[in-house]
């Protein structure tokens, strides 16, 4: 159990993790896509691409490529500290993850309906079919975690690090403002949800407890739990 939890936490188990839900999201939106005159994808992967076109990076596919070639490079780079490759680690990841995306949607969930004394709506993308919500259900674990976990709050506590005393308050900070922004994005553009506090502040809280998991234990479980909690939701299995 030592073994796992320390190398589960590495970037080449978030690499290695995060690979299925790559080629599970980029295989299940270009089916979900077929036929649609205007694609549909998740924010992230979109903000992503127009990020990389903006530098003369452009393709349906360079964003994929691009995040395996800094996986690959990740994974070269960290076999000097000889982690174990061992395939019952991914399978763990995925398991502790399916627990967490469960046990933290019903905390947080409990403590927004103590609050509101009514349960979050949900919202997400009603008015597509099954098959598309799962598409961006796992995409938005994958990318979102990308963006809000690594970029944003990982970039932002670097910058406050440096201009904070103490580790701990840069943290803080970065959680805080990365949760409010992960939140907020939800309510944004042609498949955003109405504002309603209730939901607003359920995305808020779950968007600490992923800084936190991601903090803990690595973006591989911060990514597989995003995305699981997004399929339960979606299909009805959590409520």
């Amino acid at each position: 159990m030592r073994g796992y939890l320390a190398a589960s936490r590495t970037a080449t188990y978030g690499f290695l993790s995060a690979l299925p839900l790559l080629v599970l999201y980029e295989s299940s939106i270009l089916w979900a896509n077929e036929g649609r005159v205007e694609q549909v994808r998740v924010g992230a992967d979109v903000w992503l691409k127009q990020a990389l076109a903006a530098v003369g990076v452009q393709g349906l596919w360079l964003l994929s490529g691009v995040v395996v070639l800094i996986g690959l490079a990740i994974l070269i780079y960290e076999r000097r500290r000889s982690i174990p490759l061992r395939g019952v680690y991914l399978a763990g990841i995925v398991a502790e993850s399916a627990f967490y995306a469960v046990f933290v949607a019903l905390l947080v969930s409990t403590a927004v309906g103590l609050l509101f004394a009514i349960a979050p709506d949900g919202g997400g993308l009603r008015g597509l079919d099954l098959w598309t919500q799962l598409a961006l259900s796992i995409g938005a674990g994958l990318y979102e975690e990308l963006v809000f976990r690594v970029l944003l709050v990982g970039g932002l506590f670097w910058v406050l690090e440096r201009a904070m005393k103490g580790r701990t308050a840069a943290y803080v900070v970065a959680a805080v403002v990365g949760a409010l922004l992960f939140s907020a994005v939800h309510y944004i553009g042609a498949f955003g949800d109405p504002f309603q506090l209730p939901s607003f502040t359920f995305r808020f809280l779950f968007g600490l407890v992923l800084n936190v998991i991601f903090l803990v234990r690595g973006f591989g479980v911060a990514a597989w739990t995003h995305a699981l909690y997004d399929v339960l939701v979606v299909t009805g299995l959590l409520g």
